[in-house]
């Protein structure tokens, strides 16, 4: 099987061409094998480049656990450069379809490259029983909750997948390590969470680190990012506009208040080309 590695500000995958390659039997089994970083490819797991009747082409993402995710920014952005590039479909606006909707991609290009992307990432959803999170009300905005005989305050926000918003002083201090998987397999989260650590440096700059639900700590989440912007302005400590700096680099995130949705920009990488016996 030929495959792509491919990163997002250090959020990488392994990227199999889906038009020319079959589809795996057993895609989750071949995520947990493939994505092992000693014994394996190494990445955060595995995504499938599929044909659509929905659009230019549909990104079909698994964790590095095997686990089945409906959305990923980094990915997503990773999927529009390969579809370009690769001669999928070479226009500067892609529809590409996934698990949690179609998402419309505007690429920057120069001399037929991807410089970056911008992804509408639609409106966030703030209804606990949509996200899902087990919490009364229209909205969990700083709510406190008790995790291991600790009380913690979060913002729960979906944006495709569930985002769990944690403010701290320092993101290098904050426990990720130890409360990450601990909220990730919180009862309070019927399918899980990811969590972010999010340091406000300025109202229009924003820090933050993310233990992503079935992939531990990554360099990056692009959900995540849209995320924490999210829940930074609806607690008052942002604006709509900022740019937000991970572990791999920084995403250009802004919440337009008239049409409600989220747009992402950043950059998107080809690493190297492979072949792998499945």
């Amino acid at each position: 099987m030929k495959f792509t590695k491919m990163q997002g500000i250090g959020n990488d995958y392994i990227y199999v061409n889906c038009f020319e390659e079959p589809v795996p039997a057993d895609p989750a089994a071949l995520s947990r094998r493939l994505s092992d970083r000693r014994f394996g490819i190494g990445g955060d797991g595995l995504i499938l480049i599929r044909p659509t009747p929905n659009g230019d082409a549909m990104m079909d993402l698994y964790n590095a656990d095997g686990s089945r995710a409906k959305m990923c920014g980094n990915g997503i952005r990773c999927v529009g450069r390969y579809v370009y590039e690769r001669g999928i479909a070479r226009r500067e606006e892609l529809c590409i379809d996934t698990l949690s909707g179609v998402k419309t991609l505007k690429l920057d290009t120069e001399n037929g490259t991807v410089r970056s992307i911008e992804v509408d990432m639609d409106a966030p959803i703030l209804v606990p029983e949509q996200i899902p999170v087990r919490l009364p009300g229209d909205r969990a905005v700083d709510i406190p909750i008790e995790v291991n005989g600790r009380t913690v305050r979060v913002t729960c926000v979906s944006m495709g997948n569930p985002h769990c918003v944690l403010f701290v002083d320092d993101v290098e201090k904050a426990p990720l390590e130890s409360l990450g998987p601990m909220l990730e397999h919180h009862p309070l989260f019927p399918d899980g969470v990811n969590v972010e650590f999010v340091q406000i440096l300025a109202r229009d700059d924003i820090r933050m680190r993310v233990w992503e639900r079935g992939s531990g700590e990554t360099w990056a989440c692009g959900t995540g990012a849209c995320a924490s912007l999210v829940a930074s302005v609806l607690c008052g400590h942002a604006d709509r506009a900022a740019t937000l700096h991970l572990r791999g680099g920084d995403l250009s995130i802004r919440w337009e208040e008239e049409s409600d949705h989220v747009f992402m920009r950043g950059p998107a990488a080809f690493v190297f080309d492979g072949e792998v016996d499945v």
